[in-house]
């Protein structure tokens, strides 16, 4: 008798889990049409901090932060090696899903090239650099919910810390 109890119990509470998940990713969403990749400048960069095994430092260009009336987090993530070289993308993440798009990258030269066919993908999925998730979890999703500009740019200055 218990394990019928148990199984009811079990089969209740992963119905409720899939409904809730359900809740965060309505399927009337659509993305707002996005900018071109915008100008940026490395001179005051807001670092993010990745994880000890991480070589690259990793930054976010304060200028280049929006919250889009969809709940998209952009802005454009400057990445240095340490042999000096920088590269940049420009991405969004949705914050409800814990998803991340780069919609372009700058070549050698530093101009933008846009990416054919961006894609939605999971903010732990660009391995193995992370910057997505450090950057989510360091303030550009506080709470996974979009904010406020101000509130967004106050939380990447203030909210740095150790990403594993």
């Amino acid at each position: 008798m218990r394990i019928k109890s148990f199984g009811v119990i079990a089969a209740a509470l992963w119905a409720v889990s899939a409904a809730a998940q359900v809740a965060f990713n309505p399927p009337d969403w659509v993305e707002a049409k996005t900018a071109a990749p915008p100008s940026f400048t490395t001179d005051q960069l807001i670092p993010i901090e990745m994880p000890h095994y991480v070589t690259v430092e990793v930054g976010i260009a304060p200028s280049t932060v929006s919250v889009g009336t969809d709940g998209v987090v952009r802005y454009v993530v400057v990445m240095r090696n340490t042999s000096g070289s920088t590269t940049a993308a420009y991405e969004g993440i949705r914050c409800t899903t814990d998803e991340v798009k780069t919609y372009a990258r700058t070549n050698s030269a530093g101009n933008w090239v846009a990416i054919a066919a961006p894609q939605w993908r999971s903010v732990t999925d660009n391995l193995p650099s992370k910057h997505a998730f450090a950057i989510a979890r360091q303030g550009g999703c506080n709470t996974h919910l979009s904010s406020s500009l101000d509130e967004t740019l106050k939380a990447l200055r203030q909210n740095q810390k150790v990403v594993r």
